[in-house]
């Protein structure tokens, strides 16, 4: 297993355990399965775990085993905030304290706000005295650093590190996702300002390990060395500066070994450019089978009337490869749960974004059929829920 330094200068495993997919059986999580495929790659020397407090039964459960193992000392525990359900900095509090019950232990190493995707949401708990709280935590030795989980464009991305001394955030990010959500551009200015990028998502939720069209399944089987689909798109990840660390969510024995196999030379520039070449192609088959061939160069924006054109493009082409559902789901996390929503019905056809896209794309009608398409009879009205749920004011 190779190591990348965190901001404290410890040691962290270029692979991350995932705890939110756990193999679910009557009444909850299989612990026991869990437990042999944690040790598995716990053997294989990963030392980071990430889990959040709305991961149903997850926190325990890795509480639960790491106690039992007696690991705990030996290991990176990251889980998250859900400030989302704060009226208060006493609600961050009883969140916290649950947390540390749930974990068996008495610190966390990395707490995270949980999908903090808007500068507006930290405004908020800034006045409620999160930055005071958090401070405290850390003196008192309870949390290690403090970092972000962020699903939003790139320009969101960067206010947000901007606006406090962040240890490490988690983004999406894949060979699919280089131009969207925070994507490179957030990549690297993480990396300039030296806070450690975490990866989630890293195959797509498993799609570009076995949902891949059959010509670009075709290429990785002809390129050599010979990996799996998985290996290769962590191995993408692995090559780049400014990646501590990429989770995956592993739910069997064969997955933990399949992907710490692949991480065994996992250094900064170790692809070959043949590797690189093909990651291009893969990149552009996929793509040919998008809806909207939007590259996320931004040079439509911004939008004088906030629509998020990339974003909503995003969120579209996510629907050739990981079906409806997925793509009307990023399209409320990324649009429209944030404070000021930044969808397609913001368009007005005003037409000045398609005086500067290199790709020609017309881009208000292809708007127009991505809010058909996305924004389906009970769209609104879920949005209102999820931003009731998440207190956005």
């Amino acid at each position: 297993m190779k190591y990348r330094s965190a901001k404290n200068g410890r040691k962290v495993s270029v692979l991350g355990y995932g705890c939110m997919r756990f193999t679910q059986r009557a009444g909850g999580i299989d612990i026991s399965k869990a437990e042999n495929e944690i040790m598995e790659a716990y053997r294989a020397e990963v030392n980071y775990y990430d889990t959040a407090y709305i991961y149903p039964g997850s926190e325990a459960a890795i509480g639960e085993i790491f106690e039992r193992n007696g690991i705990r000392d030996d290991i990176i525990i990251t889980t998250k905030l859900p400030h989302y359900l704060l009226r208060d900095v006493q609600g961050a509090e009883k969140y916290f304290a649950e947390e540390l019950r749930r974990l068996r232990t008495d610190h966390v190493d990395n707490y995270l706000m949980h999908m903090l995707n808007d500068i507006s949401a930290w405004e908020r708990l800034e006045k409620l005295g999160i930055r005071e709280w958090l401070d405290e935590k850390k003196r008192q030795g309870q949390i290690g650093s403090v970092g972000f989980s962020y699903h939003g464009n790139s320009d969101m991305f960067c206010r947000l590190l901007d606006a406090y001394d962040w240890d490490l955030c988690q983004i999406q990010y894949n060979y699919l996702d280089e131009n969207t959500q925070a994507g490179r551009t957030g990549l690297e200015y993480a990396r300039k300002k030296g806070v450690p990028v975490v990866i989630m998502e890293p195959l797509r939720g498993g799609r570009l390990a076995t949902g891949l069209p059959k010509d670009a399944a075709a290429i990785i089987a002809a390129h050599e060395p010979k990996m799996s689909p998985a290996q290769w798109g962590l191995r993408w990840l692995w090559d780049q500066e400014g990646i501590m660390c990429v989770l995956s969510g592993m739910n069997s024995i064969d997955m933990v070994r399949e992907n710490a196999s692949a991480a065994e030379d996992a250094e900064p520039g170790f692809l070959s450019e043949a590797d690189r070449a093909m990651f291009e192609d893969l990149a552009a088959i996929i793509r040919s089978k998008m809806k909207v061939g939007c590259t996320g160069c931004r040079y439509c924006m911004p939008c004088p009337h906030g629509v998020d054109i990339p974003g909503v493009f995003a969120a579209y082409n996510r629907t050739a490869l990981d079906g409806r559902i997925q793509g009307i789901r990023e399209l409320a996390m990324t649009t429209a749960i944030r404070g000021n929503g930044t969808g397609p019905e913001n368009c007005v056809s005003c037409g000045k974004c398609e005086l500067h896209c290199p790709q020609h794309i017309e881009i208000r009608k292809m708007l127009r059929e991505a809010r058909a398409y996305l924004q389906i009879p009970g769209y609104g009205a879920g949005v209102r829920i999820l931003k009731l749920f998440m207190r956005y004011k």
